[in-house]
């Protein structure tokens, strides 16, 4: 059969359709399909010394001209990640903008890729006061004190005591549970309970076989090796009566308040230190002009001599950063 002219052109035209729709289904899967890039950095305080160019925290980030869908903002250790529009493609030039209330704007292109980007930011400047009548004020032997709630536990006696599973070998289960762990074996389950009693815990507790046929025996629930004030544990046997002992040393936990010293590193005129998460009463002794004051560090984080800065690290330390106020200067420790 001989196919006409109309007919050619309709089947070029149907076949052209299909190839364009093909591609654009290529084409639309590939635009589904691309991977964004993700741009990764840190924001911290620029400065001609590296170890003063302290981590800024809560510093807003953003990508000029929308080609990220939202902002972020840099964590207390200064890290940040931002991820891109779908369409931006690597190699492809992007401005970031950095904010921060304490520091001057800040706008750095970068190249959109997987590199690890440092963003240094300007501090903006704190008016100067004028200057004191008087001699600057001499700042030595800085310590910081803090409490800590400490643990400790003294051993009251130990804990022994046996328990039988009480059992008949080679009985076949017939699927009546318990049953041995292949489901051949009639078994039987026991458990024991212990309590230290109030205000006491157990410690260092273990269960062992001591008599019977022990290798066809399983501990069914370890209700012991984490302690506490009670403890539990169940065992299963598939074979003749079995004996178990458990033993345990039991404690008598004891909660006090230990007070620590903490020595802070002094750089140029600012101090850096940090504390654990679990410090309290937080104080500064230093001697001012030779006499020793104690200054306690309360929530507005002022000194008469100093402005300290606070921040709150992933494992919830906190770390500070004090800055001498003008008519004031830190000087070494006249221990040293």
């Amino acid at each position: 059969m001989t196919l006409g002219r109309s007919q050619l052109r309709a089947w070029a035209l149907i076949l052209s359709i299909l190839a364009l729709g093909s591609q654009l289904l290529l084409f639309s899967n590939c635009t589904t399909n691309k991977k964004s890039i993700t741009i990764k950095g840190a924001v911290i305080r620029e400065d001609e010394d590296p170890s003063k160019e302290s981590p800024i925290a809560d510093a807003a980030i953003t990508v000029d001209r929308g080609l990220s869908p939202a902002p972020v903002k840099s964590d207390a250790s200064g890290f940040f990640r931002i991820t891109l529009r779908p369409d931006v493609r690597p190699g492809q030039a992007v401005v970031l903008r950095f904010r921060h209330a304490d520091y001057r704007p800040l706008d750095v292109t970068h190249v959109a890729d997987d590199q690890l980007y440092v963003a240094r930011m300007v501090p903006i400047p704190h008016p100067v006061s004028p200057a004191p009548n008087h001699p600057e004020v001499s700042i030595t032997n800085v310590v910081v004190r803090y409490s800590q709630k400490t643990v400790t536990t003294t051993q009251v006696g130990t804990a022994v005591r046996t328990f039988q599973i009480a059992n008949t070998a080679n009985v076949p289960c017939n699927g009546r549970a318990p049953c041995s762990p292949d489901g051949d074996w009639k078994a039987t389950i026991n458990f024991l309970n212990l309590d230290a009693g109030e205000g006491n815990e157990f410690r260092s507790a273990r269960v062992s076989c001591i008599a019977g046929p022990c290798p066809f025996t399983k501990i069914e629930h370890d209700g012991f090796s984490k302690g506490g004030r009670t403890i539990s544990v169940s065992v299963r046997d598939w074979s003749d009566t079995t004996t178990f002992l458990v033993e345990a040393d039991v404690v008598r936990p004891v909660v006090s308040d230990q007070l620590r010293n903490s020595y802070p590193m002094m750089l140029g005129q600012a101090l850096n230190f940090s504390l654990p998460a679990m410090a309290e009463g937080t104080t500064i002794e230093a001697d001012v002009n030779g006499d020793p004051i104690v200054f306690p560090l309360g929530p507005a984080l002022c000194l008469p001599w100093a402005d300290c800065e606070e921040r709150t690290d992933t494992d919830q330390s906190k770390a500070y950063h004090c800055q001498i106020k003008p008519g004031y200067r830190l000087k070494p420790s006249t221990a040293e």
